[in-house]
C-alpha cells in the first residue's frame, strides 16, 4: 500500500531530489515521503506567513517548506549538531536565493527561550525525546489559530508496546513520546489529531480562545 500510495506522488524539485539522495547516502534523516505530502498539503492548506522548524539537519524540510510556501513565508530553523550545519548553510546559500530563510545554530532548548513574536507553523522534527521539554516555549510562540507539526511521533511501532518491551536505552525516549502525546491531545489550547503517516505525525491547531 505505501509503495502504491508514494507511485502516485508527482516528486519535488530537481534540487531538492539532490538533496535527498544526499541524505541517503549520508545516513542523514530527513522527512519520508509521506510526510512530505501532508507537508505539502498543510502548507497549501494553511498558506502561513511565519514558520518556526526545530531541527533542520541538512536543510531538505526548510526548502520544502519554502518551495511550496505562499512566495512572501519566512522561515526561521533551528539546529544544534555542528556537522550538519555547514552543509545546510551550503544549502541554504545555493537554493534559497532571496532569504527567506534564517538557520539559528545552537540548542533548540535556549534559543526558544530567546525567540519573540508568533509562527503560523512550527514544525517539530528535532530531538524526539526533547519535544516534550520545548512543548511550552512552542506553545509560546504558536499563533492563535496555528498549527503544530510533530514528526516521527510512533517511532517504527514502538510507542504502542510496554515501556520494558523496548531496548533500555529507548526507554528515556519511549516515555517523553508517551508523555507528549498525551499532552497534546488532553492540552486546553490545542485540537489535535495522531496520524499513521510515515513514522507517525500529530497535527496540532491552537484554539482561539
Amino acid at each position: 500500500m505505501e509503495a502504491f500510495i508514494n507511485s502516485l506522488d508527482c516528486g519535488n524539485a530537481s534540487y531538492l531530489d539532490e538533496i535527498e539522495c544526499y541524505a541517503k547516502e549520508t545516513d542523514v534523516p530527513i522527512i519520508r515521503t509521506h510526510m512530505q505530502s501532508l507537508l505539502k498539503f498543510l502548507l497549501a492548506s494553511k498558506r502561513p506567513e511565519t514558520i518556526l522548524e526545530v531541527g533542520t539537519a541538512i536543510g531538505f524540510s526548510a526548502l520544502l517548506m519554502r518551495e511550496y510556501a505562499p512566495v512572501n513565508c519566512r522561515i526561521t530553523t533551528i539546529e544544534k549538531y555542528e556537522k550538519r550545519i555547514p552543509v545546510a548553510k551550503a544549502n541554504f546559500e545555493r537554493y534559497d536565493t532571496d532569504g527567506r530563510i534564517t538557520l539559528l545554530e545552537g540548542d533548540a532548548a535556549d534559543i526558544l527561550k530567546k525567540l519573540t513574536g508568533s509562527y503560523d507553523m512550527i514544525f517539530m522534527d528535532a530531538a524526539k525525546g526533547q519535544y516534550i521539554h520545548f512543548m511550552p516555549e512552542v506553545l509560546r510562540l504558536l499563533a492563535p489559530g496555528g498549527m503544530l507539526i510533530s514528526d516521527n511521533v510512533l517511532q517504527d511501532g514502538n510507542i504502542i508496546e510496554s515501556r520494558y518491551a523496548v531496548t533500555r536505552r529507548d526507554r528515556t525516549i519511549h516515555s517523553r513520546m508517551r508523555e507528549y502525546l498525551y499532552e497534546l491531545k488532553h492540552n486546553e489550547l490545542l485540537e489535535t489529531v495522531i496520524l499513521p503517516v510515515g513514522d507517525g505525525v500529530t497535527v496540532s491547531v491552537k484554539k482561539e480562545m
